[in-house]
């Protein structure tokens, strides 16, 4: 049995992967004038997944397990279209309290690892989910279901796995001719707006970023097809708040991807079958 002590060591890389970048993005919010509610809800959220990534069990994940997991992430993703709220047709939020909360930024970044555990029914993981984003429709998470399945591809060389990479591009061009929204300060596109701000903020926002999709890819929690799908979602989501307004993860305000990718960093590693 390890001690505490060798369990927060094991965990240190997830931790940074988390903490580095949120840290930098508190830093410009604050620097820049964000509203207190963003700085509060964004602390907030980085403590509670400090706190999840922590105290995350090392016992491994049945197959049940994993394919409820599974499912539930699906249903999450689907449970905006019958709840709302709706802005111009577009339904991609969980109200949470005061807070709405991204659907795939809550559930992809798990749903990706659930996908690259699983070999029989990981390809229908990423179908479900890529058909859940068409309908919201949201080219953010259209896109990171993409990435991952390009990187789960260059892994485990699945057909199955290549062709819904080769169907998300077209479901992103979709999405974002179709579900684009008007940006908003400190949420979308953040480092486009950093950029116009301050050119040495907006260096410490990307490197903060680049260094948790580089902590995700090398010494995340799981296998090698794992880490590649993980750290896939993130360059997926990333990417799109560049050329779209699209929230950007763990720099810019949202608690939903800092809760999503610790989860995902804390979900527990299963038998792949």
């Amino acid at each position: 049995m390890i001690s505490a002590r060798e369990h927060v060591t094991a965990r240190l890389p997830a931790l940074l992967a988390l903490a580095l970048p949120v840290l930098a993005g508190l830093t410009y919010m604050a620097s820049f004038g964000a509203p207190g509610a963003y700085l509060a809800i964004t602390v907030a959220s980085l403590v509670a997944a400090l706190v999840l990534l922590v105290s995350a069990s090392q016992r491994l994940a049945t197959t049940t397990t994993q394919r409820i997991a599974a499912a539930i992430c699906v249903a999450l993703l689907l449970l905006p279209l019958a709840t709302g709220p709706t802005m111009n047709g577009i339904a991609r939020w969980l109200p949470f309290g005061p807070v709405a909360l991204n659907s795939g930024l809550l559930v992809l970044p798990l749903l990706a690892r659930l996908a690259a555990q699983d070999l029989h029914y990981g390809h229908w993981m990423l179908a479900s989910a890529l058909f859940a984003a068409l309908l919201q429709p949201d080219a953010g998470a259209s896109f990171a279901i993409t990435i991952a399945a390009v990187a789960l591809h260059h892994v485990i060389k699945d057909w199955r796995v290549g062709v819904i990479a080769v169907l998300g591009f077209f479901a992103t061009i979709y999405a974002g001719l179709h579900g684009e929204l008007p940006a908003v300060a400190f949420v979308e596109r953040v480092l486009v707006q950093a950029a116009g701000d301050s050119g040495p903020c907006a260096l410490l926002l990307l490197v903060c970023l680049l260094a948790s999709f580089a902590l995700m890819l090398l010494t995340g929690p799981g296998t090698r097809a794992e880490r590649f799908a993980l750290a896939g979602s993130l360059f997926g989501f990333a990417v799109m708040a560049v050329v779209n307004n699209y929230p950007t993860p763990l720099i810019g305000y949202g608690a939903a991807p800092v809760i999503g990718y610790a989860v995902a960093l804390a979900w527990p590693q299963g038998v792949r079958r």
